[in-house]
């Protein structure tokens, strides 16, 4: 059978609102693209189609499994005398056109893309977008004079506008008429995914020796925290009641495709002016060492490395974090020196200037006012960072509570990839941005319990 029931029952739903919270990769994109083509082809289809997803690459797949499914259809038509496909097929990465005039497109994830556009519409990884709200809104219109709206997506968030569309059609009346499917990875194991998998994977994949029981425990154990895998893989949104980041939040910030630029951590720096900051959380064994650099560009901070070292000796801990210290472009670096990195921060003092390394002690005050200040650039969405499962395990991981004295603790729980190490990493870096407007500034260092030093010297 090439698709399994709960595909099957979304390719054959007709109705002209749908709704699918699903689990990572069990094939319903690629479902999707099949009845999309099918809907398509069709003699009398007047309206063209549009697809979105999260960012414009994810797009362009989705319609190369449009595509493959054409020429199928293309082939078994023929063969009866029709066509799907006009001759000849003509290859377009933004559209493919059908022998009945109309055209499939893929459409940019910026919601004014959908302005203006007739026809059916298909929104993939909904909640992933930067502002599914006002996607939606301007897509809605669009099917007006005909087509179906397919929204689909995994998770992000209780808050996200995904799971308020999920909820009030559950729960709410479904005054939206929309028609509403969910299917969980264990959903999809007990209706044959599995074997369909393992058909496809190569014989010594360790996965194909496993039974449903050990695949959902395998991925279950692969993922980087249970917070997670309820969310990717079994439709359950994360809780924001005591995640000091929301979803959302993050998501804004994550890097749009072709946004980021490669850096060269080990060549010399061309480019003069350029104004870098290192943020860097000491760890041995079960704890990361992490350096997180930032580079400010017209006042929005982006990442451009992210070393992670687990168990590694100090003295090669020294060697790269000095690598670090020692770019031309770097203004200012905030290091932790509480525990383990007390040694390294002040040997880093020492040879490069308490003027350009400052050393943070993690007291209860100085975490909180690490924390809002780096929450203030996700507000400001002045902050750009890779889209890395890792990265955001580690910001979703800090719980903001307050203590019986009425304190607040920022706190994580301790988990096989560290203690939310990149969180602290990248709070410092944000810091030590926050501490030079041109030349090295201490107006925070009092609440960071960070000596002033008798006058500022210029970098």
């Amino acid at each position: 059978m090439l698709f399994l029931p709960y595909q099957l029952r979304w390719i054959q739903d007709d109705s002209r609102l749908k709704l699918l919270e699903k689990s990572r990769q069990i094939g319903m994109s690629w479902a999707t693209a099949y009845a999309l083509v099918r809907r398509q082809a069709a003699t009398d289809a007047r309206l063209d189609a549009w697809v979105a997803s999260r960012d414009e690459n994810q797009a362009r797949l989705f319609l190369n499994d449009c595509r493959k499914f054409a020429k199928v259809l293309d082939r078994a038509a023929r063969s009866s005398g029709a066509q799907v496909l006009p001759q000849p097929d003509r290859a377009n990465t933004q559209s493919l056109l059908f022998a009945n005039g109309t055209r499939l497109h893929s459409l940019s994830s910026n919601p004014d893309a959908q302005a203006g556009k007739r026809g059916a519409r298909v929104l993939d990884e909904f909640a992933l977008h930067p502002d599914p709200r006002r996607l939606y809104a301007i897509a809605y219109p669009g099917i007006t004079w005909g087509g179906q709206l397919e929204i689909l997506s995994t998770h992000r968030g209780a808050q996200n506008f995904f799971n308020q569309l999920v909820l009030e059609a559950r729960h709410g009346g479904n005054p939206k008429n929309f028609s509403l499917h969910r299917v969980t990875l264990q959903d999809a194991l007990d209706q044959g995914f599995l074997p369909k998998l393992q058909a496809k994977l190569p014989a010594d994949d360790p996965r194909c020796a496993m039974d449903t029981a050990a695949y959902f425990d395998f991925i279950r154990a692969s993922c980087a925290d249970p917070e997670t895998f309820l969310q990717e893989y079994m439709c359950v949104p994360a809780d924001e009641t005591t995640a000091f980041l929301p979803w959302e939040l993050i998501a804004a910030c994550e890097y749009a495709e072709g946004e980021a630029t490669p850096f060269d951590i080990s060549a010399k720096d061309p480019k003069p002016g350029r104004e870098l900051f290192l943020g860097v959380d000491i760890g041995r064994v079960h704890d990361l060492t992490v350096c997180w650099l930032l580079e400010r560009v017209g006042g929005v901070h982006f990442t451009r490395e992210i070393l992670a070292l687990q168990n590694q000796p100090f003295a090669r801990q020294e060697e790269l974090l000095w690598e670090r210290l020692a770019l031309p472009g770097l203004r200012r670096a905030c290091l932790d020196s509480t525990g383990l990195g007390r040694q390294l921060a002040e040997r880093a003092q020492e040879r490069f200037g308490s003027a350009r390394i400052e050393a943070v002690n993690f007291t209860a005050p100085v975490k909180e006012d690490l924390a809002y200040g780096l929450r203030q650039l996700f507000e400001k969405r002045a902050l750009r960072l890779p889209a890395q499962k890792e990265v955001r395990a580690d910001l979703r991981a800090i719980k903001k509570t307050a203590t019986s004295t009425g304190h607040l603790r920022f706190a994580a729980d301790r988990g096989p990839g560290g203690h939310a190490d990149r969180f602290w990493a990248l709070a410092l870096a944000a810091h030590a941005a926050r501490n030079f407007t041109g030349h090295a500034r201490y107006e925070n260092s009092a609440r960071l319990g960070v000596e002033r030093p008798p006058r500022p010297l210029a970098l």
